[in-house]
């Protein structure tokens, strides 16, 4: 069964962090079988507001936890936080 990160973010603070970012992502989407399904419009009716949205498929639970713990991640997340703020949850398909 299919799980997802939801990912509410804040405007972009930093260009060159958000690169780096995406650079050490990307391989890991490939090797984690991520696929970012929306970035679409939205409304926040409840809780604080983001400008942004993603929300990112994987096709296991475990795939998706792991993907967060995997230490190349974890470096990669240092850049994220410095590119804008957020709020990420794992949510189980299920």
């Amino acid at each position: 069964m299919a799980a997802y990160w939801m990912v509410r973010a804040g405007e972009i603070k930093d260009q060159d962090a958000l690169e780096v970012y995406q650079k050490l992502w990307s391989p890991l989407a490939v090797q984690y079988q991520a696929k970012v399904i929306t970035r679409a419009k939205f409304e926040t009716p409840e809780g604080p507001d983001f400008p942004r949205v993603l929300i990112i498929q994987f096709p296991t639970y475990q795939q998706a936890v792991a993907c967060y713990q995997d230490p190349d991640y974890q470096q990669a997340i240092k850049f994220a936080n410095k590119a804008f703020d957020r709020e990420m949850s794992i949510v189980d398909g299920v």
